[in-house]
């Protein structure tokens, strides 16, 4: 690739992050003007004053233009101005600064879960396609698409927590671990270990493994029905059946180059799964009483604090933007043909 092809790439990726992310902040503009909340009555309560609450709609802007309304609310955000927060009285994002550690540790010990298990079923399952151990996969990836995951975590609690008393309860860490760790990089999991602290470190992974585990089933059905997809495409392929005639052993012929073939396409589903973890896992920060990014959007939302609720989407709209990025390089280190 010459310096100005490069070039030229370059620009074109920028183009398109920027052209993403400006389409995201006029949606959620647009979300936040056509919903049937009065955000100066969020912020100043049903009781205030008409002359309070006319200061207030001035101060927030609401008198002006749509099209310059857009401008301020895009200038803002711009420079990370998302407002404050009704329901905490914080600038929104310290709040998203404050819970997404929480939810980046549970969705990445789910994503761990469900690609330490679900590429492994994935293989067994089209190696072994209309047998048993085929048939066994396809059932718990069936059940894992339609289980409510509200349900399977109250479930979880029942049996786990409750009966046989396994794991810790809801919240993120027990009352007697809570501040003995100096927060470095929020992550409780990771905080703990970097310091030593494995009492701590016990009691967070206590704590994090079942909501994790609840989300990471759901991530192990997808994961492993695409890699049965992606496999039983490979072993029809000419090339394994060459390799298959030189002798390779049926072990290197379906771990090493059949899943080798299919990393980048497996890719993108990880990346997605992960995506969807990081910002669909509202029902099990609920569940689990996750002080994480889904809990507080959905505090916000049923408080009226929309500042929050629009902070926290724009943070969802940049997580999946981050990850697609993230995803395109990984491809030209996996496969250099994508170069």
């Amino acid at each position: 690739m010459t310096a100005m092809s490069f070039a030229r790439s370059g620009v074109r990726v920028v183009f398109t992050v920027a052209l993403t992310f400006l389409g995201l902040l006029l949606v959620t503009f647009l979300i936040g003007r056509v919903v049937p909340i009065d955000p100066v009555l969020a912020a100043v309560g049903d009781r205030a004053p008409a002359e309070v609450y006319e200061r207030v709609r001035l101060e927030l802007g609401l008198d002006k233009p749509l099209w310059e309304q857009f401008w301020i609310y895009l200038t803002k955000v711009l420079t990370g101005d998302f407002g404050s927060s009704v329901l905490t009285s914080n600038k929104v994002i310290d709040d998203i600064f404050r819970v997404f550690p929480a939810t980046l540790e549970l969705a990445t010990v789910a994503t761990l879960i469900g690609v330490s298990v679900g590429i492994p079923a994935g293989v067994i399952a089209a190696v072994n396609q209309g047998k048993w151990q085929d048939q066994v996969v396809r059932v718990l990836g069936l059940v894992g698409y339609s289980i409510p995951v509200f349900w399977l975590g109250l479930m979880g609690l029942l049996l786990f927590y409750a009966k046989l008393g396994l794991v810790a309860g809801p919240g993120r860490q027990g009352v007697a671990f809570e501040d003995l760790i100096e927060p470095i990089t929020g992550v409780v999991l990771l905080d703990s270990a970097i310091q030593g602290e494995w009492e701590v470190f016990r009691d967070a992974f206590s704590h994090v493994i079942l909501p994790a585990a609840v989300l990471g089933y759901f991530s192990l059905a997808y994961i492993s029905r695409m890699t049965r997809s992606f496999m039983i495409e490979q072993l029809r392929q000419e090339y394994i059946v060459t390799a298959r005639v030189k002798g390779l052993s049926e072990r290197r012929v379906v771990w090493r180059h059949a899943l080798g073939n299919v990393l980048v396409p497996l890719l993108t589903v990880i990346a997605l799964s992960y995506a969807n973890l990081l910002e669909g896992s509202v029902l099990t920060e609920t569940v689990f009483a996750w002080p994480g990014l889904g809990q507080y959007i959905t505090n916000s939302l049923l408080s009226a604090d929309m500042n929050a609720v629009l902070g926290g989407t724009i943070m969802v709209g940049v997580i999946f933007i981050g990850i697609n990025m993230l995803t395109d390089v990984l491809y030209r280190l996996v496969d250099p043909r994508a170069k």
